[in-house]
């Protein structure tokens, strides 16, 4: 039993079992907390999305949908190893489960059958959600099996807890399955845990290292172009400015969210002159000096937060 740390320290601990993580969006505060109590945590459970697409399955799992409101998990461990943090606190992972399972978890030991279902998980564990699509055929890489095993051991580190505080949905809630499939063998990945908590080299050899990717370029934008554009388009008579640093420009608004992304569509107008204005007036800036339109410091801070470069 734990108290739930902080989501900088949650970052970190991923981070320092070398974990692979990528951050999407405000996830350090998107959560359920306003629907209940989160925490006192007592482990980590593991499931499978049945959605096919690393891109379709985190923004599932971020948002959730009609009948279940995201975070759906805490993060999502997608094919190629890399986890996708995409909330923070309570989510919509577990739901009702097994007394008797919690139990077992809390004492360490191998979880009995589940039989019934009247504890909130939801409250108690850290959830992941893995990308694959649960048919039974889908295979689980080696890489994918690699992140879900240093996932684990960062949270039994962190909390001092055994390899057993983890455990899979279908030993939590009747009738679920997940996670199942080709090369996800629970037995090893918990032996592979406990290997790695002790320090010792685990039972099953680590898979080849993937190559690195090469790092990405920041896309550039263009301060004069822009502010050509944005002054230019809202009082366009014939064909608008086009400059395509403005989708640029716009999916950063979007991420900062002060954009719908319905509106990121490359046109400069009043929907993303008030989406500008708000970026300004969070930086401290007013009157005219908030009127949306672009100028170097403003936009040099919003592309050093997501991820372009201004040029002159």
């Amino acid at each position: 039993m734990a108290t739930p740390m902080s989501a900088a320290d949650f970052l970190d601990c991923l981070r320092d079992e070398g974990v692979s993580v990528v951050e999407v969006g405000n996830w350090r505060t998107h959560n359920r907390n306003h629907m209940g109590p989160w925490g006192p945590v007592n482990g980590v459970m593991i499931h499978h999305t049945v959605t096919r697409g690393t891109a379709a399955t985190v923004d599932i799992c971020r948002k959730g949908h009609s009948t279940l409101p995201g975070p759906l998990c805490h993060g999502v461990i997608a094919k190629d190893g890399k986890v996708h943090l995409v909330g923070y606190g309570r989510a919509n992972h577990a739901g009702l489960g097994d007394p008797d399972v919690l139990a077992a978890v809390i004492a360490e030991r191998q979880p009995p059958a589940d039989n019934e279902a009247t504890v909130d998980g939801n409250r108690h564990f850290y959830g992941w959600e893995c990308e694959n699509m649960g048919d039974g055929k889908d295979p689980w890489p080696a890489v994918q099996i690699e992140a879900i095993v240093r996932v684990i051991t960062a949270l039994c580190r962190h909390h001092d807890w055994s390899a057993r505080s983890a455990i899979r949905h279908l030993d939590w809630q009747p009738g679920k399955v997940d996670p199942r499939g080709p090369g996800m063998d629970w037995d090893d990945i918990l032996e592979r845990v406990t290997a790695r908590l002790a320090g010792a080299t685990p039972s099953t050899p680590k898979p080849p290292a993937p190559k690195p990717l090469p790092k990405p370029t920041k896309p550039t934008v263009d301060l004069s172009k822009l502010v050509a554009a944005a002054k230019a388009n809202p009082a366009a008579k014939g064909k608008p400015v086009t400059y395509s640093g403005v989708k640029t420009l716009e999916a950063a608004l979007v991420n900062a969210g002060l954009l719908s992304k319905r509106y990121s569509d490359g046109h400069y107008g009043t929907t993303t002159i008030a989406a500008y204005a708000k970026w300004q007036t969070k930086l401290g800036y007013r009157g005219k000096d908030a009127d949306g339109i672009p100028g170097k410091t403003s936009l040099e801070r919003l592309g050093n937060k997501h991820g372009f470069t201004v040029v002159d």
